[in-house]
């Protein structure tokens, strides 16, 4: 007679799955509250306790901890030496588990959790039954996940076993499940020692969706979401309408968001290819939309719109002018919806807590051979900023610096972004040259760039900057400083009346 142990946490289906079992002529074995339900419900169960000749002690922490379990489950059927042993020891084979385990992430999810909720909640019998019906998949079968039920039962009904690739199926399932669980609960532990980089580290991610290609067609992709940090991200995104979204749009998506966070103020954010084409903010979000469309009314074509307030019926008449990919914000008036949804080809996707800000999130990227890990780029607190010059910048100057400075953040070095009324309106990015990002910032901003203001993400290392700056008639620049040429700069600065403000602080964005 072939024999399956059943325990476990998540319980639906178990009813029908064994009912099942039984009628093919297995026999059933169980703990505790699977046994009870099993039992309530008619279907004959074999108590553990038969099999190991052991009662369960220390609350349940120790019952299927025996050779009786395991010693089923490990020995090898085809092994003449493993079948004496058993035989010898009065062992049966357990040919099939089936367990889930402990709701550790759950828990550790739960606010109201304590420390010793979290610990009572790590899994330590299921895991090791598991583990070994995976390891030995060639003669025991094993399921984790009730999605996988009727597979198996379709597969019983045709012959006495299961196939050996859906064996090796489940088994993957296994290892992968494990691996998930035990990183949850090596995360909580490095959290709790307040270890940001451990000796060793497993990435931990839940699949999202399959995606339908990667950046180009012949890439494969799929989305993962983290574990915590989910609020206010993509991951959370709720989709109102449109085909499913693709790397680009989520990766894109994504770069929208990070700008957003920036701005309290009604802010609208243009992206494209993950590098903004114009930010704008203001009082409403009528007049902050103006501002980032015409910072670059070209490349925001095809792009993503990204917004921290409601988008009412005006501005999605406005979206609906040009060819949009994506729009992002926390809600839309009814009217908006109406007409942005009269497009068939635009996503609109609702973010909620679009401005909530996750702590303790990194930034990861992946090098032949390894990862670069590091802590995201979350300072900006300009308290200590000093004005080097000796102009000063009056109110309304300052404001557009910081906004410069909050913008220039979030695009690829060499970057600057030149700025006027908190609207972009001349970007430079991704240069090997400072200099070529400031004459392209020029170019783009035409002849808006009089009097406005320009952040740079790194020092100048030269006062050739300085010098195309002001003849374009750029009034006031905000940059780190830092530079062995920074007296040189500055007098640069000086003698054509400038601003210049140093922040202390380096962004860098490879």
């Amino acid at each position: 007679m072939k024999r399956a142990l059943i325990s476990v946490y998540d319980k639906k289906g178990i009813v029908e799955f064994a009912s099942s079992l039984k009628e093919l002529g297995w026999q059933i074995i169980s703990t505790g509250g699977t046994k009870d339900l099993l039992s309530k419900e008619g279907i004959e169960v074999v108590e553990v306790e038969e099999i190991t000749n052991f009662p369960e002690i220390l609350d349940g922490r120790v019952k299927t901890l025996n050779p009786y379990i395991h010693g089923g489950l490990l020995f090898k059927r085809e092994n003449k030496e493993h079948r004496q042993t058993i035989e010898k020891m009065n062992i049966n084979s357990i040919d099939m588990v089936v367990n889930n385990l402990y709701p550790f992430e759950e828990t550790i999810n739960d606010e109201n959790s304590t420390h010793e909720d979290i610990i009572e909640n790590i899994d330590i019998g299921g895991p090791s039954m598991i583990r070994a019906a995976g390891k030995n998949y060639k003669d025991v079968t094993v399921i984790v996940d009730p999605k996988d039920y009727d597979l198996i039962i379709d597969e019983l009904k045709k012959g006495k076993d299961t196939d050996i690739s859906t064996r090796r199926y489940l088994a993957r399932k296994v290892f992968n499940y494990t691996s998930y669980y035990d990183t949850l609960i090596s995360n909580y532990f490095n959290e709790l020692e307040d270890i940001s980089f451990p000796e060793n580290i497993t990435l931990n991610y839940k699949s999202k969706m399959d995606l339908r290609y990667g950046e180009n067609p012949h890439q494969k992709a799929a989305f993962y979401e983290e574990i915590n940090n989910t609020i206010g991200t993509l991951s959370k995104a709720k989709q109102l309408h449109g085909k499913e979204l693709s790397f680009n749009n989520i990766n894109d998506s994504n770069g929208a968001l990070k700008i957003l966070k920036e701005f309290e103020e009604a802010t609208i954010v243009g992206v494209k290819h993950s590098n903004p084409s114009g930010i704008g903010s203001a009082k409403t979000i009528e007049d902050a939309y103006v501002k980032a469309y015409e910072c670059d009314m070209k490349s925001i074509f095809g792009g993503i719109i990204a917004s921290n307030r409601e988008i009412n019926e005006k501005v999605a008449k406005s979206i609906n002018d040009i060819f949009i990919e994506v729009v992002l914000a926390p809600s839309y008036s009814k009217e908006a919806l109406e007409i942005l949804r009269k497009k068939k080809n635009i996503r609109i996707l609702q973010i909620k807590d679009i401005m909530k800000q996750n702590k303790n999130e990194f930034d990861i990227k992946k090098v032949l051979g390894g990862i670069l890990i590091q802590e995201k780029d979350s300072k900006l607190l300009l308290n200590d900023i000093k004005i080097v010059t000796k102009r000063k910048p009056n109110e309304e100057e300052l404001e557009d610096l910081l906004f410069a400075f909050k913008s220039v953040k979030h695009i690829s070095s060499n970057g600057v972004v030149i700025a006027k009324d908190k609207a972009t309106i001349g970007i430079g990015l991704g240069e090997v040259n400072r200099v070529w990002a400031v004459d392209n910032a020029i170019s783009r901003a035409g002849k808006k760039v009089k009097d406005s203001v320009l952040a740079s993400d790194g020092f100048f290392p030269f006062k050739d900057s300085i010098e195309l700056l002001a003849k374009a008639g750029v009034a006031a620049i905000i940059q780190p400083g830092g530079s062995i040429r920074d007296e040189e700069v500055i007098e640069e600065a000086d003698k054509n009346n400038m601003i210049m403000v140093f922040t202390g602080i380096r962004h860098f964005k490879h």
